[in-house]
């Protein structure tokens, strides 16, 4: 066998061993498995279509903004701004809406209420993936129990009683209502919320969501806490335009 040949027949050797050194660490190394539970899977793809819609939202109202100052010389710039505080208002949950939408109400169950089992609170996590639920479903407004919720609302368990923003929810029934865009949307969250998988959870816990027939006009309530805004202050006058 020849120099050339011989190189050659070596190069191939080399190769064949790197590919299979390559495969048997492949091989070796265990697959990092996600672990995350269904739910936690929805609730992060959840989030994520949220902030995307809301960003794209946002991209949309500025857009249309930046237009209104451009082209629109003659209008009042004051007007503009106080159009601009309404919609902002409206989006932070602070102006009573109405529209049509459905509701829900939750109630124990009451076969089990005859057999001794009594039902006098909802857990923070059911209303937690209701919220969610409603949301991945295209709700725009929601309220519990006369109680707007919005992008900081917390519902949390304390002393044993379930608040939201420091509600208390101790009395049954708890009526839910939800705002969507139009009719054709609040007939469809009422067909998905009939199956949906949130009723299976609260049977669970012996309490049922009666889902009402869509109606046209459906008030939900302003926010009337206080938000608190965390992380922003105000920019001194003679700072205004530094980076």
């Amino acid at each position: 066998m020849d120099k050339r040949k011989m190189m050659s027949f070596t190069l191939i050797i080399m190769v064949i061993g790197f590919m299979l050194a390559i495969q048997f660490q492949t091989v070796k190394e265990p697959v990092t498995r996600d672990t995350r539970g269904t739910w936690q899977l929805r609730e992060d793809l959840l989030k994520e279509k949220e902030l995307a819609s809301r960003l794209i939202q946002e991209i949309r109202s500025n857009e249309e903004k930046l237009y209104k100052y451009e082209t629109e010389q003659n209008q009042n710039k004051e007007q503009i701004l106080r159009e601009t505080l309404e919609e902002l208002k409206r989006e932070a949950g602070l102006t009573e809406m109405t529209g049509p939408g459905i509701k829900l109400t939750i109630e124990p169950v009451y076969e089990e209420m005859m057999l001794g089992e009594t039902v006098s609170s909802v857990s923070p996590e059911l209303l937690k993936r209701l919220v969610n639920e409603l949301n991945m479903y295209d709700a725009l407004h929601i309220s519990i129990d006369g109680k707007r919720i919005i992008n900081t609302t917390v519902i949390r368990d304390i002393n044993m009683e379930t608040k939201i923003d420091g509600h208390s929810l101790h009395k049954m029934p708890i009526e839910v209502l939800v705002l969507t865009e139009n009719m054709q949307t609040a007939e469809k969250l009422y067909n998905r919320m009939k199956v949906s998988k949130s009723v299976e959870e609260f049977f669970i816990d012996n309490l049922r969501i009666e889902v009402s027939r869509p109606e046209k006009k459906i008030t939900i309530p302003a926010y009337d806490d206080t938000i608190r805004i965390r992380y922003m202050e105000a920019v001194k006058p003679n700072e205004g335009g530094k980076s």
